[in-house]
């Protein structure tokens, strides 16, 4: 169980607390359980979205997206805007967006694509809730999280040292490949033809960000798996709400 204790450690913001630093084979493990985290938040935000059912609507949505953001402390959001200003400040560049990302100030970029993200999201709940889409909360955080499971099955990682490079160098890779084969029947159960459409969606854009990173990287690193998952979740929500 030690590795599903790391993984909600390090994605959520849930009061666990491990007794010490866990070896990199657990660090390594707890890769697999990612698509739990996700499935877990997704519970969380169906719940959620049941108890609020009658509120205003922009009200609603909005409190959905705050929860959102406060299971998972901002960690990806803030990948996201590490990613932005390094990818325009770095020129193409592939040292000089390595340590952009490594600084810990946002600029005006950074600003302007967390502002967008945001809205997109928001704007996309409004609408899933007007549609009672409702399934549509459990499985897109499930497959944003098996999309960083994925990342480290398929992309290097070239940050070296750290906790990136233990996830990545210690990951069961064939018990990987089963998680994600897993995650994507679970999706299905869960909301069949929906399911359909969001990992049509989901397989799309990972490969093309994953193209992105690789042609200005080499790999990935912590930020821009993060910067993926979020782009991933924004990408399948507006894909369910005009594929209806």
């Amino acid at each position: 169980m030690l590795p599903l204790w790391i993984a909600l450690q390090f994605l959520s913001s849930l009061p666990i607390r491990l007794p010490g630093m866990p070896a990199p084979e657990q660090l390594g493990r707890s890769l697999l359980f990612y698509p739990l985290v996700g499935l877990l938040f997704g519970v969380i935000l169906w719940a959620l979205n049941l108890l609020l059912s009658g509120a205003p609507l922009l009200l609603h949505a909005a409190l959905l997206l705050t929860v959102w953001v406060l299971l998972s402390g901002a960690l990806h959001l803030d990948g996201l805007a590490d990613s932005a200003d390094a990818w325009l400040g770095g020129f193409g560049d592939r040292e000089r967006t390595l340590t952009i990302m490594k600084d810990p100030r946002s600029g005006p970029i950074a600003v302007v694509t967390l502002a967008l993200v945001l809205l997109l999201k928001f704007t996309a709940l409004v609408a899933l809730i007007e549609q009672q889409q409702g399934l549509a909360l459990i499985i897109v955080p499930l497959i944003g999280r098996a999309a960083l499971l994925a990342v480290f099955l398929t992309t290097p990682y070239v940050r070296p040292g750290g906790l990136g490079q233990a996830l990545a160098d210690h990951l069961p890779r064939k018990a990987g490949w089963r998680v994600l084969a897993f995650s994507a029947l679970g999706c299905l159960l869960i909301a069949g033809f929906q399911a359909m459409v969001a990992l049509v969606v989901a397989f799309g854009v990972f490969v093309w960000l994953r193209q992105v990173m690789v042609r200005r990287l080499g790999g990935t690193t912590g930020d821009t798996a993060g910067a993926l998952l979020e782009l991933l979740e924004v990408a399948v929500l507006v894909g369910l709400v005009l594929a209806r």
